[in-house]
Parts: C-alpha cells; structure tokens; sequence
C-alpha cells in the first residue's frame, strides 16, 4: 500500500533530509587517509544527536539479515557495493567510499547516499562515481506526475548500460515516509510506461548502484551485510529521498 503524503508531511520529510545532508556533509568532510570507518560513524551519530534525531539504520534487521545492523551509517569501500558495516578499517590514499544514511526526525525519515574518493582519485574512479550520480539525476528527472515507477527505472538503466556498467540485481530504491522501506519498489532497471502511476504526494528514495567490471553479480561478505562485487570491481552509488509534486520532483535530501 502506497501512502501518499500531504503537502505539510512533505515538508516534515525536508527537515528530516536536511539531517541526512548535514550528517553526509560532515562525513565527507572528516574521511581522509587514515580515519577509521567507525569513526565516520561516530561523526554521522553526533549529527543525529545534535539535532535531535534518530536513525533507522541502527538496529533495523530485515528477514536476510543474520543480526541488526550496528551502526547509524553504512560505509562500504572499493568493491562493497551497500550496506557495508563500519569497522575499524582505516581509510587508505584512492579508497572509494559510499556513504549511505538514513535520519529520523518527527516521524518522518529522510534516506540518501553519496560516493567518493579517499586522497588520489583514479580517473576511472571518478567517472563511475559521475556515472551514478548521472543516473540519479536522470530518475529524478522521470519523477513526474502522469509518468510510471517504470519510466524511472527505464532512465536509471540507461545512463548506467550506456557507461559500460553494471547494475546489482534486484537491488533499488524503495517507497520512504513513516518508515525508511515502503512501497512501492524502484528498480534500477526497466521498462518505460510500467508499474505504478506516479502522483502528487508519493515519496521515493532513489538509487542508482553500479558496477565498474560491468557484470550485475554480487554476494553478501561473512559478516551477512556487506554486499560485494562478485568481479572484485568497484561500486558507486547514489542516492536521494525525493516526493513527487504536481510542481515537479522536490529533492529533500539535499543540502
């Protein structure tokens, strides 16, 4: 069931998304050669606090998972593509890392990702970064009322075939509001003029999620998290919770 959002919830998700974009900004700007993943964590927690918020990462366990997430951010390197767990990895010089992170405030939630490089970017790094991020921006763009979930799929997919790329199957984005999972799913992949109608007061987080080997295969690391490359290429991804409005799509985790 897909619960459309009044304008005034809307709203409610922005303040929510704006705890997200701080919280992304600040990891950011604390990773460098040698900082710890757990430390990032910790930066992304003190955020949460300040602003009196929560987070629905810590301690959400869905069906595949083996134990509840620890952390309030996932920090995947190199060749995780979701999901990674922090942990006293410290970063080193031409890491790639995505940064995912959710916050909730008010009860409501706000969910977006980003992906950078550590020290020395590769170029080939950098552009599979730009790839996902490209994507992002072309779903957004299909956000439209009168459009369908599989109009966003279709405009994901395409940027990211087009570069060469991977997409991880049966992973996307979801349905957000009350709570970080809702309905309806959103592919990273599609055909346009299928699924779900797009209308006003719909929210959805966004998610494009590539691979650099340009296969679509991943497996779960030991720890029943991490979601790795089965290549052992590197992954991007990039994310934003974004509602659907008659006036067109309105980013509410951006900065």
């Amino acid at each position: 069931m897909v619960e459309l959002k009044t304008d005034t919830s809307i709203d409610a998700m922005r303040e929510a998304g704006r705890v997200v974009a701080q919280a992304l900004t600040a990891v950011r700007e604390a990773a460098g050669v040698g900082v710890s993943l757990r430390e990032l964590d910790t930066v992304a927690h003190d955020v949460l606090r300040d602003a009196g918020a929560s987070s629905p990462f810590l301690g959400y366990r869905p069906g595949f998972a083996p134990t509840p997430f620890p952390a309030v951010l996932c920090a995947s390197v190199n060749n995780a593509i979701v999901h990674g767990i922090p942990t006293d990895y410290r970063l080193r010089d031409g890491d790639l890392l995505s940064a995912d992170f959710g916050a909730e405030l008010g009860g409501w939630v706000g969910d977006s990702a980003i992906s950078f490089v550590v020290g020395t970017p590769r170029e080939e790094d950098l552009r599979l970064i730009a790839t996902a991020e490209r994507a992002l921006e072309a779903g957004i763009a299909a956000a439209v009322v009168g459009n369908r979930i599989g109009d966003i799929a279709h405009a994901i997919g395409t940027v990211c075939r087009a570069a060469g790329y991977g997409i991880p199957e049966d992973f996307g984005g979801h349905g957000i509001g009350r709570r970080m999972h809702e309905d309806p799913g959103v592919p990273n992949e599609g055909r346009p003029g299928r699924g779900m109608p797009l209308r006003h007061g719909m929210a959805l987080a966004i998610e494009p999620m590539v691979i650099s080997g340009g296969t679509n295969g991943y497996h779960a690391a030991p720890d029943g998290w991490t979601l790795r490359t089965n290549d052992g290429s590197r992954a991007a991804h990039a994310e934003h919770t974004v509602a659907i409005t008659d006036a067109g799509p309105r980013i509410l985790t951006a900065l």
